[in-house]
């Protein structure tokens, strides 16, 4: 029995312990000693600081969707997470999570499992050989004030957000409170113009490539970055547009596509998105409200600007008949005094 599987990992799970307990007791001691260096690096200069974050920020290379807030991003950031999960689930399935070892975490319920596995699954689990799980889902800072970014894994985000706001425009049912936007981010490049255009002329031919071709318009907005000017950027991207095929034309009132270019620091977010207009530049709390009633309401302010006016000017109608009508008295009177004078001279 002692030199069964199952032996041999139990006692090499006990050698792996005892190693551990030593490292952390000389780390206890050391760490006393270098604590304040420690809080250097991490809260001094620019470059440590940021190095410690690390890949919990926006970054090149990676696919998600921007959300924008009003000043609570911890309530948005778990309004996000309900909203994206509860839609993800309708279109993807449950999210199911792998192991370290490979194997789905949905296991079968029933049995019991095998000595010699559990044991060789902790001790792969204690000395960390498998690959870190990626969730679908993932929280990360975007450099900007009120805006987060949720990274997204196995999943294309544009085609998420719009099933979203299809679904709260049709069923005209809140489900958040703080969150504004949603914009999704399928992808990256360098926040620089030369660096854009280079990206983009490849990423945007699916959509305007001849033959293909589309109305459109251009939505930028630069956080944090003053080296993009606006108005130089909209009028590149169009020419590039206009390059890989000239039927594509813009159109600001109703546009069958929008190329959505957000910049935040060094880092351009970039997505193609069809109903933009319609789905209130994918404003969620706008998408919900009763176009009916904002008619209506519309209508009715119209309607009451217009009676306003009439009224105005029947009253100007009827003061200047007025005055017409006592000019005429006054030249009247004035008639028949000097019809009386001229009597009076006749008498005499």
């Amino acid at each position: 029995m002692s030199d069964s599987p199952a032996a041999f990992l139990l006692q090499q799970l006990s050698e792996i312990k005892i190693c551990r307990m030593l490292s952390a007791s000389a780390n206890m001691s050391a760490g006393a000693s270098d604590a304040k260096k420690r809080s250097k690096k991490r809260y001094g200069s620019g470059h440590h600081s940021k190095r410690w974050k690390g890949s919990r920020e926006l970054e090149v290379g990676m696919q998600g969707i921007l959300i924008t807030c009003n000043m609570n991003e911890r309530k948005c950031t778990a309004e996000a997470f309900n909203l994206l999960n509860e839609y993800a689930e309708k279109l993807y399935g449950p999210e199911k999570l792998e192991d370290n070892d490979g194997s789905s975490s949905e296991e079968e319920e029933g049995g019991e499992e095998d000595v010699a596995a559990a044991l060789k699954k902790e001790v792969a689990q204690l000395q960390g050989s498998g690959p870190k799980q990626e969730r679908r889902f993932q929280a990360l800072q975007s450099g900007a004030n009120n805006v987060i970014f949720i990274k997204t894994h196995n999943l294309e985000s544009d085609k998420l957000v719009h099933h979203i706001l299809s679904d709260l425009h049709t069923t005209k049912k809140k489900k958040s409170r703080v969150i504004l936007r949603m914009l999704p981010v399928t992808g990256t490049c360098k926040a620089f113009p030369e660096d854009m255009l280079k990206y983009l002329t490849t990423f945007l031919e699916p959509w305007f490539k001849t033959p293909n071709s589309a109305t459109y318009q251009i939505a930028f907005k630069a956080r944090n970055s003053s080296h993009n000017k606006r108005d130089e950027i909209i009028k590149s991207i169009a020419g590039l547009v206009g390059k890989l095929n000239p039927k594509n034309k813009v159109d600001l009132t109703s546009p069958e596509l929008t190329i959505i270019v957000e910049v935040i620091k060094a880092v351009c977010c970039i997505s193609v998105v069809k109903d933009y207009t319609l789905y209130r530049k994918y404003n969620v709390q706008e998408v919900v409200k009763d176009e009916t009633l904002k008619a209506d309401v519309n209508l009715a302010k119209t309607e009451s600007n217009t009676a306003e006016k009439k009224e105005a000017q029947d009253s100007e109608e009827t003061g200047k008949g007025k005055r017409e009508d006592e000019e005429n008295g006054i030249k009247t009177a004035q008639g028949d005094n000097v019809v009386v004078d001229k009597s009076e001279s006749n008498g005499e």
